[in-house]
C-alpha cells in the first residue's frame, strides 16, 4: 500500500509518498482553503502513485475529524469531505501529533512544534494525546504569541529564544515528562536546545504519517489512539 503524507502548515504544504526520495512543497497562507489545498496536492503529485492519504492538520482533530477551523489558514475546512476530494481513504491527524508519532522512542514524551504557531502532543506509555497548549494564557497573551513566528518577527531571535526556553521549562516541569522533542521549522533558529530536549527532524512528520497506516503500531479509534511497542 502506497501512502501519500500531506503535512499542512500555516506557510506551506509538504508532501511525500511511499517510495519517493524527495518531498515536495507549495505555499499555503491565510487564503488557503481545503479545496485549494487538495487542488495543489493533486497538481504536485500527478506523477506519484498512492492508495491512501494521511493529512496532518494544524488544528484540533477529534476521532479523525476536524474539530475547529485553522488559525492561520483560510475557512472551509471543518466538514470538508477529504475522501471524496482525494478519491481514496484519508486519515486525519493533528500535525504536531503526526510529527510526535514519527519522533517517539518510548517513555513519557512531550512534543512541541515551533512553526507558524505552537503545536503540542504528549505520548505516555504508548498512548498519543494531541494537545492544544498554544492558546493557553502566558504573559500578556498566549504561548503561541511568544514562541510562534509572530514573536520571532516582533521581538527578534534573542528574546524569542529566551521565551522558548522559558515555555519549555514551564511545560516540561508541569507535565513531568521524560523526553522533550522540539520540532517545526524554527528549531534551527535556536543557538542551543533547552536542557533535556532533543530536536525532531522535519522528516519525522512524514514517518508519523506512514506509521498511522500500520495497524500493528497505531490505532485511531474513539478512545485515545495507541502505539504498540
Amino acid at each position: 500500500m502506497n501512502v501519500l503524507v500531506v503535512d499542512v502548515g500555516g506557510t506551506g504544504v509538504k508532501l511525500l509518498a511511499t517510495g519517493e526520495g524527495e518531498s515536495r512543497r507549495f505555499v499555503s497562507g491565510p487564503n488557503m482553503t481545503a479545496e485549494r489545498m487538495v487542488a495543489g496536492v493533486k497538481e504536485l503529485t500527478v506523477d506519484w502513485r498512492y492508495d491512501v492519504v494521511t493529512l496532518g492538520y494544524p488544528g484540533p482533530v477529534m476521532h479523525g475529524r476536524l474539530a475547529a477551523e485553522p488559525h492561520n489558514l483560510g475557512p472551509g475546512w471543518v466538514g470538508f469531505d477529504f475522501e471524496a476530494a482525494f478519491g481514496c481513504p484519508v486519515k486525519i491527524v493533528n500535525d504536531a501529533a503526526m510529527q510526535a508519532l514519527g519522533s517517539f522512542q518510548g517513555g513519557k514524551m512531550l512534543f512541541l512544534g515551533l512553526g507558524t504557531g505552537l503545536g503540542s502532543t504528549m505520548i505516555v506509555d504508548g498512548i498519543i494525546e494531541p494537545m492544544e497548549l498554544a492558546h493557553l494564557p502566558y504573559r500578556k497573551g498566549t504561548y503561541e504569541d511568544y514562541v510562534g513566528i509572530r514573536s520571532l518577527k516582533r521581538f527578534g531571535k534573542k528574546k524569542w529564544r529566551r521565551f522558548v526556553a522559558d515555555v519549555v521549562a514551564r511545560l516540561s516541569t508541569a507535565l513531568e515528562v521524560d523526553d522533550v522533542v522540539l520540532g517545526g521549522g524554527n528549531v534551527q533558529k535556536l543557538k542551543e536546545l533547552p536542557p533535556g530536549c532533543r530536536a525532531g527532524l522535519n522528516a519525522n512528520a512524514f514517518e508519523g504519517g506512514f506509521r498511522i497506516w500500520d495497524s500493528g503500531r497505531y490505532q485511531q479509534a474513539s478512545a485515545p489512539a495507541t502505539i504498540g511497542s
